[in-house]
């Protein structure tokens, strides 16, 4: 039951139907307000420089855009760098150093599954989790990093950064604010950014299947899961969870049996949660290419941060 209303919370925010589209509307007034709050919450918000260029990759929508595999491949051209995220859905609280330049310092339940992935993919990075983002930038600081990555961090009006933001391809058919909507912020803002990546434009996605088998099927826990259809292998199963969702070995493998698969597909974010287990295990292993210009402007800016900076 609980997956059910997840799911159709999903399907009223991005892809609501006829009824769906009714209930969005009526629930406008409660949209206006959020977005005075928010606007208010900008305006009022005093950007603190803390002294090292801090770089934010974040999107506008709820739910994943590629902020991960974008962080990965932006933060593995760049030197002394570390990244700083909630660590949503861990088990954890406070602020925990998840790795340090390579070596992991945190299990899985205190890092939760994105933050291990970055350091899983980033062996030269220090990854750290922290609900108060700005004590997160202090321990990057301390522990000696000269630029930071901030995960989702474009709502951190109060914090002096370069801000990106991750544009999907795809066009929702709802584009109101929450609750209404999608968006935790008006599309308008989309100019505010530093620095707009629009996929299929500033960056590309390439997938790969790695031990692939002949009967699999998909089991994942990513946001808005169709997204992933274009990579598929036609005729596929596909079973799924809600974000982060925290797998048990006894269901994985009840579900190879009910669908007599070899193994299962998964993605390299549910892959890290599943790897505790004896499953074999078939990953999407994603590859994302971002356009040489973004690294010149990210350069460029760390270039003229440290010029500027006394």
């Amino acid at each position: 039951m609980k997956n059910e209303l997840y799911f159709w919370v999903e399907r009223y925010l991005f892809y609501p139907n006829f009824i769906q589209k009714i209930l969005s509307y009526l629930l406008l007034p409660f949209t206006a307000i959020y977005c005075v709050i928010v606007f208010l919450k900008r305006y009022f918000a005093k950007a603190e420089d803390f002294g090292l260029p801090i770089i934010s990759i974040g999107n506008l929508i709820v739910g994943g855009s590629g902020k991960t595999p974008f962080t990965i491949s932006l933060a593995s051209e760049l030197q002394n760098v570390a990244i700083v995220l909630r660590g949503y859905k861990r088990e954890s609280k406070g602020l925990v150093v998840v790795s340090q330049y390579g070596v992991i310092t945190a299990k899985l339940q205190r890092s939760g599954d994105e933050a291990m992935l970055l350091a899983r993919s980033l062996p030269k990075a220090t990854v750290i989790v922290s609900e108060n983002r700005k004590q997160g930038i202090l321990k990057a600081k301390e522990l000696g990093a000269k630029v930071v990555l901030l995960d989702d961090g474009f709502s951190h009006a109060n914090i002096k950064k370069f801000d990106i933001l991750i544009k999907p391809a795809e066009n929702f058919s709802n584009s109101f604010c929450l609750p209404s909507g999608p968006f935790r912020e008006s599309t308008a803002y989309y100019k505010k950014a530093d620095l707009l990546a629009v996929e299929g434009l500033d960056f590309t996605r390439k997938v790969e299947i790695k031990n692939q088998t002949d009967r699999m099927v998909l089991v994942t826990a990513i946001s808005k899961p169709q997204r992933l259809d274009r990579y598929l292998p036609d005729f596929i199963e596909k079973v799924y969870y809600p974000d982060h969702y925290s797998f048990s070995g006894t269901e994985l493998e009840a579900i190879l049996r009910k669908y007599s698969a070899d193994s299962i597909l998964t993605t390299q974010k549910d892959a890290i949660k599943m790897k505790q287990f004896r499953i074999d295990l078939s990953i999407m292993e994603l590859d994302l290419i971002l356009k040489p210009y973004i690294l010149d402007v990210v350069n460029r800016y760390i270039e003229d941060f440290d010029i500027l900076t006394p």
